[in-house]
């Protein structure tokens, strides 16, 4: 299944007249176990991301032998910061001021610093986290002033849908936040965006970043 994804992803971008390598491949880890992600790293696969503190401590910690690039991509609460920074390269679900602030602190703590992502909800999807479209550049300006972290992207969550053009009309929203970002401040950012059910219709509008984890792993049990 590694392979069938790895020529979607081939594919998406072939179609949408990009470069081969403008899209990169996270592999979803949640519920999968230290055996199964020791098995695709085996296979060439060096970057996951995992939405669960409780899971991403053991993983992280297990396999500190690889080269592995971790994200946190899940929604994170204010007391679980200090489990997460030193284990991960990035955090992408970066959503609340309370929560750059809790990463602020525990970075200055440790003289270290963060790559994070904003997290916006371009579905607009109650059951989804992520800020309002309309509170960006309020979060913004909270995580540049903060020293100790650093944006290197944004991050959505696909509409839940069927319809194309709905789920491409968050992409693209999403899109044009980075672009106004990277235009005010000189930047080339990322775009986290695309899963196993929309992955094609996210790298249409712009992904940099599909997180991939059922169409990979199969189902979750």
């Amino acid at each position: 299944m590694l392979d069938t994804v790895n020529e979607r992803l081939a594919r998406a971008l072939a179609a949408a007249s990009r470069e081969p390598l403008a899209a990169r491949l996270m592999l979803a880890t949640k519920t999968q176990s230290v055996e199964t992600l020791r098995e695709v790293v085996s296979l060439g696969e060096h970057f996951f991301g995992e939405n669960r503190v409780q899971e991403l401590v053991p993983k992280v910690d297990a396999m500190k032998d690889l080269d592995i690039t971790w994200h946190f991509i899940g929604h994170l609460q204010t007391n679980k910061v200090k489990d997460v920074i030193g284990r991960v390269q990035c955090i992408q679900s970066v959503d609340r001021l309370s929560l750059v602030e809790a990463l602020e602190s525990e970075c200055t703590k440790r003289s270290t610093t963060l790559d994070v992502m904003i997290e916006v909800n371009t579905s607009f999807e109650a059951s989804k986290h992520g800020c309002h479209p309309d509170e960006v550049e309020r979060l913004i300006d909270a995580v540049v002033s903060r020293p100790a972290l650093r944006i290197t992207g944004f991050m959505t969550i696909g509409a839940l849908s069927d319809d194309e053009t709905v789920v491409r009309r968050g992409f693209s929203m999403l899109r044009q936040i980075r672009d106004r970002f990277d235009a005010a401040h000189g930047t080339k950012s990322e775009l986290s965006m695309g899963m196993s059910h929309d992955l094609e219709w996210a790298v249409a509008e712009g992904s940099t970043i599909v997180r991939v984890g059922t169409a990979v792993f199969g189902e979750r049990t």
